[in-house]
């Protein structure tokens, strides 16, 4: 990650101890908090986080990384490929609501709010299923918003604060459990945007 910093700006931090604790170990913390669900796709995965550390944590496990940003894809590709990681599927565009690939679990750092997340992935996560969001402390305004309008397919099932080790950084887990399947899509147009969007870009 460090070493492609310089090139392709992968994050903000550039001390070594900050991206340690605020990306490896806080990517990992919800490990120790909760059961996680597989085949479980991080969303908007960046570089890799939680992902790749999730990845080696269950070597044994499906995780799917989405990412939209073609270098990234292929700085994902590169880190699979040196690290020799199974079972890690790679798909180089964004998720949104025409995003189909079945999953039992989704989790995302990224910084778009709980209501348009659940909207994103209410075609991809499956009945069962949970949604779990990394945020920070002060996310409790996004969480009736997203009821408000998606609490016929999700309801919070869990809310999680906690603190990263060896830090004063507090953090927040907001969980939505999947309840019924959304409306039926276009099967036609969903036929189609599988073939034009995962045929080609799942790996």
């Amino acid at each position: 990650l460090m070493a492609n910093q310089n090139e392709q700006n992968f994050t903000r931090l550039l001390n070594i101890r900050d991206v340690a604790i605020k990306h490896f170990i806080d990517s990992l913390m919800v490990t120790k908090l909760m059961d996680l669900q597989f085949p479980l796709l991080d969303m908007g995965t960046g570089p890799g986080f939680p992902g790749i550390p999730l990845k080696v944590h269950y070597p044994d496990q499906e995780i799917v990384l989405a990412e939209g940003v073609q270098r990234r894809v292929e700085f994902l590709k590169q880190v699979r490929e040196k690290m020799g990681l199974q079972k890690l599927k790679i798909i180089g565009r964004n998720v949104n609501p025409e995003f189909f690939y079945p999953v039992n679990g989704v989790i995302t750092r990224a910084v778009e709010d709980a209501r348009n997340t659940l909207g994103n992935v209410i075609n991809c996560v499956q009945t069962g299923g949970e949604v779990v969001l990394m945020k920070g402390p002060n996310c409790g305004p996004e969480i009736q918003p997203a009821l408000d309008q998606w609490g016929e397919y999700f309801e919070l099932s869990k809310d999680i604060e906690y603190e990263i080790p060896k830090s004063p950084h507090e953090r927040r887990l907001l969980v939505f459990k999947k309840l019924k399947p959304a409306p039926l899509p276009d099967f036609e147009a969903l036929d189609l945007q599988w073939e034009k969007e995962f045929g080609a870009g799942v790996d």
